[in-house]
């Protein structure tokens, strides 16, 4: 079934080509009001699924793919052209790679997905991504700008967020496969 929030999460998957075909064009204005309309996509559905009481299994896998998809190619493509320092991109791509590959080995070893459920230090560390691109695509579009300590602060705090919050991820996955090793000695 179709919720307004998985409407929504769907909209935010439409507008990365958009977002994509704008960054390619070099125009950095239309793709920053993209990227500031997914961001408002991605909170009006999670508040209207709160409100609603419509969490769907779609939703909950479609949304943080969503994000990602959004983030990692806006990463990887202000990287490719040095607008995004790379040692950033590489830290984003590398944590999310490391989380996805996690869930992947404990869905291998247990035959058993283990639930995803965003932390805060997870959302923070989207926010702050997006905030990064945001401001990178602000200082491509108004070079008159001096965005330069704003994109270095950001770019520091997204590096340490996206850390913290990839080993708080891993650890969560090694407390779900020690749970579940632990269950299954115990019940043979």
């Amino acid at each position: 079934m179709l919720t307004l929030p998985n409407f929504l999460t769907l909209l935010r998957l439409i507008a990365i080509p958009i977002f994509l075909a704008f960054l390619a064009q070099g125009d950095h204005a239309a793709a920053f009001i993209v990227l500031m309309a997914a961001g408002v996509t991605d909170a009006v559905d999670g508040a209207v699924a709160r409100l609603t009481d419509s969490h769907s299994d779609l939703g909950a896998v479609l949304d943080p793919m969503a994000d990602k998809l959004l983030l990692l190619s806006s990463f990887l493509v202000l990287g490719f052209t040095n607008d995004v320092p790379r040692w950033l991109v590489a830290l984003v791509v590398t944590r999310d790679l490391i989380v996805v590959l996690g869930y992947g080995a404990v869905f291998i070893v247990h035959h058993a997905w283990m639930e995803v459920a965003p932390s805060r230090l997870g959302k923070l560390s989207t926010f702050c991504q997006l905030f990064t691109i945001g401001i990178a695509l602000i200082g491509l579009a108004r070079r008159d700008l001096p965005l330069d300590a704003l994109r270095q602060g950001m770019g520091l705090l997204t590096a340490v967020t996206t850390a913290a919050s990839g080993t708080q991820y891993v650890y969560r996955g090694l407390l779900w496969h020690q749970r579940q090793a632990t269950s299954a000695n115990a019940s043979s």
